[in-house]
């Protein structure tokens, strides 16, 4: 009978990869968050303080009870496609993640989201919950850097299509603006290229030469299923879509009007701009953002940052009920891979590092 390797001896296929750490928090990691609660409590406050605060007060005051109660149902609901999305990725690396398993981790990521750095903290936090519950660790870190990408990627191109639609709402403001995020976005990744090419992978320790082995198997079995890629980057598009939507129907209790078009553009780069680390779950970037992309466009700041609170404080209940149905989904969870194993991920050719060896 098949028993999983230890994480604590170095043996086949598992050697060498241990959970993610971060997850505890420490005395430094105590520090930054409250510097990251600083940050996020100064860029309000100055918004606050710059923003008309009659309109601002007004346009918060303007979203019915009966939106929120509905706004937060939906947005916990459209995160189902996330958690779909995120085990069907990482299972084309080969994880072997469980459903439940994978909806119960992603809604304690969501949670995670609001306490730890950016989103970042939420992929950790994820990933250290569903580690005893995958066949394959490697396969689990790969497929949830995919799945991240990928979400960036549907972010970029739908900010690249309302920016191409919206060329014609603010004039000549519009094509200078996705101009210079474009050229932007280009010199990062040319720079981030050239770092990977230019590092040096042989000076690095065995134990770390051997972690990037078991990924790049992992990465074997996903370039392998890369035509089933486009379903989660589809996946993707359609669960940013849909909170893009039901952000722009709470902006219209604020008394925002402005194009779905000129929404497509702005909403996308908001998003990016606030996995930026330097805030609590980008609190304070996203509303600074939203604002500075709507104005070529004649949209109030203020109603832009109302649209935006409004929103934040949907993603921090939602993120909350996310949590407490993580814990409920817990007292049911599938038995661990270590105890039981796990059966071959349809579609995906087990190799001889992952699979089940006779005992």
């Amino acid at each position: 009978m098949w028993e999983a390797p230890s994480w604590r001896h170095a043996g086949e296929g598992n050697a060498g990869m241990r959970p993610p750490r971060g997850v505890r928090a420490t005395g430094r990691a105590w520090v930054a968050a409250a510097l990251r609660l600083a940050a996020s409590a100064v860029l309000l406050s100055g918004l606050w303080m710059v923003l008309p605060r009659q309109r601002l007060v007004a346009a918060l005051a303007g979203v019915p009870w009966a939106a929120w109660a509905a706004a937060v149902p939906a947005f916990l609901l459209l995160h189902l496609l996330g958690a779909w999305k995120w085990r069907w990725t990482a299972n084309l690396a080969g994880s072997g993640l469980q459903l439940r398993d994978a909806v119960r981790c992603y809604y304690a990521g969501l949670f995670g989201n609001t306490l730890l750095p950016s989103i970042v903290g939420g992929d950790v936090l994820r990933a250290a919950l569903a580690w005893r519950r995958v066949r394959s660790p490697a396969g689990l870190v790969l497929g949830s850097l995919a799945d991240r990408m990928l979400d960036v990627l549907a972010l970029a191109v739908l900010a690249a299509g309302g920016g191409v639609l919206a060329a014609s709402e603010a004039g000549t403001a519009t094509p200078l603006v996705f101009g210079s995020l474009l050229a932007g976005g280009l010199a990062a990744a040319l720079v981030l290229g050239a770092g990977l090419w230019l590092f040096r992978f042989r000076k690095l320790s065995w134990r770390w030469r051997r972690k990037l082995a078991l990924a790049r198997r992992a990465g074997r079995l996903l370039y392998q299923q890369r035509a089933r890629l486009l379903v989660s980057l589809a996946a993707c598009t359609m669960l940013q879509m849909g909170l893009m939507g039901l952000n722009l129907w709470l902006a219209s209790f604020c008394g925002l009007r402005a194009a779905w078009r000129v929404w497509l553009f702005a909403w996308p780069l908001g998003k990016l701009a606030a996995m930026v680390p330097v805030t609590q779950g980008g609190i304070g970037i996203r509303e600074a953002a939203l604002a500075g992309l709507l104005r070529p466009f004649g949209v109030p700041a203020a109603l832009a940052v109302a649209a935006s609170l409004v929103f934040e404080g949907v993603i921090i209940l939602g993120s909350l009920a996310g949590g407490l149905l993580a814990v409920w989904l817990g007292r049911w969870g599938s038995p661990c891979v270590a105890q039981h194993g796990v059966a071959a991920v349809p579609g995906v050719r087990a190799t001889a590092w992952e699979a089940p060896h006779a005992g």
